[in-house]
């Protein structure tokens, strides 16, 4: 089954039609679905997305958007523990000359120990980190 990580600055341009990538995500979300046999986020990713949507487009935005992808089966919400995050630290220490986030770092350990290559992101760090960046 193929996964694709979906990164913060994605949720973000597929549900705000004011996003700058939001004409480019809103089509390969739909398309992703569809192709993919799962969409991969983590808690620490949706929260980043809530507070974004939230300051932007308000509460009925944010929420439905949490409501609709933790309703559906083809996306897997991650919930991050002391062992990943541990992990991620370490991560941040060895790449001290990037600006990664926490969240970030994360990200990128979920989607090594997952296998996934490839990315839903606008946020360069995943091509800096070794991932392919879509679309």
């Amino acid at each position: 089954m193929k996964k694709l990580f979906v990164d913060t600055s994605a949720w973000v341009a597929v549900v705000n039609r004011r996003d700058q990538y939001h004409t480019i995500a809103a089509p390969f979300y739909k398309k992703a679905l569809k192709e993919y046999g799962q969409l991969l986020t983590t808690n620490l990713v949706a929260a980043e997305t809530y507070v974004l949507l939230r300051l932007d487009s308000g509460l009925d935005v944010a929420l439905g958007w949490w409501e609709k992808i933790s309703a559906s089966l083809k996306i897997q919400v991650v919930y991050i523990d002391s062992d990943i995050t541990t992990e991620a630290v370490k991560l941040l220490r060895k790449f001290d000359d990037q600006t990664f986030s926490l969240t970030d770092a994360v990200s990128f350990k979920v989607m090594e120990r997952g296998g996934i290559e490839e990315a839903f992101a606008f946020d360069v760090h995943f091509k800096v980190a070794g991932f392919t960046m879509l679309p």
